[in-house]
């Protein structure tokens, strides 16, 4: 059986590493214009709530789950930065966070709602 923090930070890393892959695709658009830009703002409030649902699971405090991953969300922008056809964004890092704190909240909640059986 694992370890509980294979367990734990597996699925983090999997996920970082999901988020690093799609923003090294040089271009997302899908030429639906301002449907474009809507669905790809979607997108990363959804990647950044899973990563920040995981993030606190693993943590247990939620604002180092959204220091955490509003720094990973800093460091993705630079990383965009660098390849062709992206670019950085402050407001994506401020969608990303939100992001985050949406998945810690509703993680929260999940677990108040449903606390694991002893």
């Amino acid at each position: 059986m694992p370890s509980t923090a294979l367990r734990t930070w597996v699925p983090i890393v999997l996920w970082m590493a999901v988020i690093f892959a799609l923003s090294s695709i040089p271009s997302l658009g899908t030429g639906l214009g301002t449907w474009d830009l809507i669905l790809r703002k979607i997108a990363h409030l959804t990647e950044y709530a899973i990563l920040g649902a995981l993030l606190v699971r693993a943590l247990s405090r939620p604002g180092l789950a959204i220091l955490l991953g509003g720094l990973y969300a800093v460091s993705d922008e630079v990383h965009q930065h660098f390849v062709r056809g992206r670019h950085a964004a402050w407001y994506d890092v401020l969608i990303d966070t939100i992001g985050v704190t949406v998945g810690v909240v509703a993680w929260r909640r999940l677990r108040a709602r449903y606390p694991a059986s002893r």
